[in-house]
């Protein structure tokens, strides 16, 4: 079976919220509705959540700033993933961490997070790993299910590999894929994944643009330390910073990659904002890419 291409749209970056809570900045909830008013200020109304965060607690205390503030609601988009079983207090019935992407789970997944926040719908629903015992008919009868109760508008997976999305795309539309993709994870460049989204149309998201920091500590590990020096030397030619640098190179690519920003910052969101325009030439993109592999193409 074929699918049309997506109509899904994000905004220029997406606000990765995994640390605004327990797993990082733990917000209250004032410090939760200034962060969200100021990036949809900054024109940022994508927020990427999952039910796992925090412990299955981030998406409860980003939905209390939307239970009093109903109206912030229509002006942003939450995707949200399900998928991965924590052993956590707050689901005590999950006795090892797993996948599940049964009917059942998923459906149940997709109803605690429209309670959670406070929403009749969800506009991108992920899984969020590959289950290894998933059966595509089944997740194809759970995501029509959800879409004709007009729970959730657009459906997508995480971390798949382009098997697995060619698969379970016979069986359902794929809108997203969200993978890691960075400097230092090269991944999906190698491994068919960005061509196969590209070819089908799916909107690629990239989870760590930023490497997750790698590049911006001072203890930098050995095999990291030629391509920071070489993207120090490129942010002089570029007049621009580090972070910005390092998205432009995601960005350079045709797919036309969205990155996911894990910022709890947002003076570091703006500055990522104010610099997308920001593009490096084809050899200096190159030139990152050999720093990062530590040899020649062939």
């Amino acid at each position: 079976m074929s699918h049309p291409s997506t109509n899904l749209q994000f905004s220029p970056l997406i606000i990765g919220t995994m640390r605004l809570g327990q797993w990082g900045a733990q917000m209250d909830t004032k410090a939760y509705e200034s962060f969200i008013e100021q990036c949809l200020d900054l024109g940022v109304s994508d927020f990427d959540h999952a039910d796992i965060y925090g412990s299955y607690t981030t998406e409860a205390e980003f939905g209390e700033v939307l239970r009093s503030r109903t109206a912030l609601r229509q002006k942003m988009q939450i995707t949200t993933k399900c998928g991965i079983k924590l052993v956590s207090e707050n689901w005590p019935d999950h006795k090892l961490k797993s996948y599940d992407s049964s009917a059942k789970h998923i459906i149940k997944s997709a109803e605690h997070s429209l309670k959670n926040f406070h929403t009749d719908y969800i506009d991108l629903f992920l899984i969020h790993r590959p289950d290894f015992l998933m059966n595509p008919q089944e997740i194809a009868e759970a995501v029509d299910q959800l879409k004709q109760s007009g729970k959730i508008r657009y459906f997508g997976v995480s971390n798949f590999t382009p098997g697995q999305m060619k698969l379970l795309s016979k069986y359902v539309q794929i809108d997203n894929h969200q993978y890691e993709f960075s400097v230092t994870h090269l991944d999906p460049l190698n491994d068919d994944t960005i061509n196969f989204c590209y070819e089908s149309g799916i909107k690629s998201t990239a989870w760590s643009p930023l490497a997750a920091g790698a590049l911006f500590k001072d203890n930098i590990k050995q095999e990291h330390r030629a391509l920071k020096e070489l993207c120090k030397s490129l942010c002089n030619k570029y007049n621009c910073s580090l972070d910005v640098l390092l998205i432009a190179w995601i960005r350079k690519h045709p797919s036309r990659i969205t990155p996911i920003l894990g910022s709890t910052k947002i003076l570091r969101i703006a500055s990522v904002l104010e610099g997308l325009e920001t593009e490096i030439s084809t050899e200096d993109w190159y030139t990152i890419y050999q720093a990062s592999t530590g040899k020649e193409i062939a």
